[in-house]
């Protein structure tokens, strides 16, 4: 995500000719799509995508069974510390 913010930072001050950016090929400004675009397919493909989201829905998942357990005043002696 964060080469595309650049990509897109550079374009914008390349497009209105801000600072030294305008002086740039435009290949050096359009390079940040370029790696934002191997970064995803590399993430996508291997696996880093998925696990990522697993790990997020695992969090949800004993965040919900940890309120539903503190409702009922079950929540086990580790996780009142």
């Amino acid at each position: 995500m964060y080469f595309l913010w650049a990509g897109i930072f550079t374009l914008l001050m390349k497009y209105f000719e801000f600072g030294p950016v305008s002086a740039w090929p435009w290949w050096g400004v359009l390079s940040p799509f370029g790696m934002a675009m191997a970064w995803w397919a590399w993430a996508d493909n291997s696996g880093y995508t998925k696990r990522k989201e697993m790990d997020k829905m695992e969090k949800r998942k004993q965040d919900r069974l940890d309120k539903q357990r503190e409702a009922m005043g079950t929540l086990s002696s580790k996780r009142k510390k």
